[in-house]
């Protein structure tokens, strides 16, 4: 069988690169052409290698400043947007501080009420001990005379100051175990006063 000589590959691996550069720059024109790339800027480097790039296209002057005015005014733009969102801050953190300083103010005014409230209470209780340890001492005052000495004396009471005195001197005998002087001291009293005495006693019976 005949054999024939085999042709060299580096021919055949030309040929294929010479065949890819067309397909390349050909794709590269037709882009160009149908204005999707601009193919003076994709050959430019190349050229410029060899000395043959063409001059790279310069804006006019207008165009220059048309686009610088451009980019000043949507500087501008985003600089007062800042400046607006700044301001926008600042007013929500005086609000926030405003409502902040009213609640601490609403704090204070009930610390206030409540330390009136407990100077009022305190002050009561100071009233009640004061006046019970007075009646206290008008009891056993009353306890260490004559019966008809002690009546005079609180015949001259009114109504109120003699019924409390009547019923801190039952209470002191109840807890001592002892016997009262408050019936003798209401015996001897002019029955008309004795028995309003007796009827407010039960009308109010924890005044």
């Amino acid at each position: 069988m005949a054999h024939f000589p085999r042709a060299r590959a580096w021919p055949r691996i030309l040929l294929y690169m010479v065949l890819i550069l067309v397909l390349i720059f050909g794709g590269i024109l037709w882009f160009d052409v149908l204005g999707l790339i601009n193919a003076a800027d994709v050959f430019r480097p190349a050229l410029t290698l060899v000395g043959l790039a063409p001059p790279a296209p310069t804006l006019p002057v207008d165009e220059v400043f048309l686009l610088d005015s451009y980019r000043i005014q949507k500087l501008d733009e985003s600089v007062n947007m800042r400046i607006e969102q700044i301001a926008q801050q600042r007013s929500d953190l005086e609000e926030s501080q405003a409502e902040l300083l009213r609640k601490v103010e609403e704090l204070q005014e009930r610390e206030r009420a409540q330390e009136e409230r407990e100077n009022s209470f305190n002050e009561l209780v100071r009233q009640y001990d004061n006046r019970r340890a007075n009646l206290i001492r008008i009891s056993e005052d009353l306890n260490s005379m004559r019966p008809a000495e002690a009546v005079a004396i609180l015949l001259g009471y009114d109504d109120q100051l003699l019924i409390d005195t009547l019923r801190i001197t039952q209470e002191r005998a109840d807890e001592a175990g002892q016997v009262s002087l408050v019936s003798v001291w209401l015996a001897m009293m002019p029955p008309q006063r004795a028995a309003d005495v007796q009827r407010k006693m039960a009308l109010r019976p924890n005044s």
